[in-house]
């Protein structure tokens, strides 16, 4: 064989061995091809925009439905009816985290759903978003609990006393901060009652004070306690106050307190055993001018309070800006401090800067 010979026998092993040809190139072309395949298959295989999401979307409208349908949320277990609607402005919260997450999914299923929820929460709330206070009023009303543990009362009185309310009423006094209360407010407050644990301090006259029964005892022991005993402890009061306008009802209460907890749930037995009997005392009431001042412990939205919202309309809800909360005063998440009002026109209302209180103070303007 000559060298030339050779030559194109290595050739050809070379190529053979290292699949260059025509041959290789085909199978290089098919693979390619092969490949175009199946990436098309994976893109055209992939959920579309409104098939991604599926469970967010699903959330959104079990969100939108809880807010939606919250009254007929039972309270048979845990009182949870009454739980949901207390804190139920907060439920707006989700909204925005569904949100992110319809987004980052790119899911158009998931931000459509969301307009359900958005639409009920501003139906719920969207009136409290904007400041509805008119300037002027004939009367201010105030009404703060100063706290048991209040480590500066003569403190809280005087910031009371510059408020410029000219109705005053106080819940939680304790027994040994009362003196000092009715020492520093007494300038300010030629008038003043004391019930029990509450009080009305007054720039105008009183008359026809009495304390109302709220059910604090109540059951076979509590029949056998005698009335100068109860009345010891009382925690709501009706008095009369002479306005330049006729008589103004006014009403002081401090309700049961509410409480979270494993085994009870939401346990509010004494608060809405005292909810229903201030309920039945206003409905009773002659005087067509009525305002009800306290902490209550609990939300307006809360069905608890029906007999009273009945009645009486919030000076927060209609003459408002925002959501007045006023509890915890740290951080509050939930107004249970309340001016309540019937036959006079709520002007303005707000929520005063902290005391030593662990609830915030709150004041209304009205005017007849």
């Amino acid at each position: 064989m000559t060298g030339s010979e050779r030559g194109q026998t290595m050739a050809q092993v070379d190529t053979a061995e290292t699949g260059q040809g025509g041959a290789g190139s085909r199978d290089t072309g098919s693979g390619t091809w092969r490949a175009g395949i199946r990436r098309a298959v994976r893109i055209g295989s992939r959920p579309g925009p409104w098939k991604r999401g599926l469970v967010l979307a699903a959330l959104a409208l079990l969100l939108g439905l809880l807010m939606l349908l919250h009254a007929k949320i039972p309270n048979r277990i845990g009182n949870l009816g009454s739980l949901v609607e207390t804190f139920l402005p907060w439920f707006g919260l989700f909204i925005p985290v569904l949100l992110a997450g319809g987004l980052w999914r790119r899911s158009a299923s998931a931000v459509a759903a969301l307009l359900l929820p958005v639409m009920v929460w501003l139906n719920l709330f969207g009136g409290l978003l904007g400041d509805k206070s008119h300037p002027g009023s004939d009367l201010t009303v105030a009404s703060h609990n100063v706290g048991a543990d209040n480590p500066d009362p003569a403190g809280t009185a005087r910031d009371l006393a510059a408020s410029g309310a000219d109705v005053l009423a106080l819940e939680e006094l304790a027994q040994q901060a009362r003196g000092t209360y009715e020492k520093e407010l007494a300038k300010t407050y030629p008038y003043h009652t004391v019930q029990g644990t509450v009080g009305l301090w007054s720039k105008l006259p009183l008359s026809d004070t009495q304390p109302v029964d709220i059910k604090i005892d109540a059951g076979p022991l509590g029949d056998t306690k005698p009335v100068e005993i109860k009345m010891g402890y009382a925690r709501a009061l009706r008095t009369t106050v002479a306005t330049d306008h006729g008589p103004l009802a006014v009403y002081v209460a401090h309700l049961g307190s509410a409480r979270v907890n494993p085994r009870a749930g939401f346990w509010t037995a004494h608060r809405d055993r005292g909810a229903q009997a201030l309920g039945k005392a206003i409905a009773a009431e002659q005087n067509e001018r009525v305002v009800l001042l306290g902490d209550l412990n609990g939300a307006m939205d809360d069905r608890a309070f029906a007999d009273i919202t009945s009645q009486l309309r919030s000076a927060q809800d209609a003459a408002g800006d925002g959501f007045g909360f006023s509890w915890p005063a740290k951080f509050p998440v939930v107004r249970i401090d309340q001016i309540l009002v019937r036959g006079v026109e709520p002007e303005s209302s707000r929520v005063l800067p902290a005391t030593g209180s662990d609830h915030l103070p709150v004041a209304a303007g009205i005017s007849w």
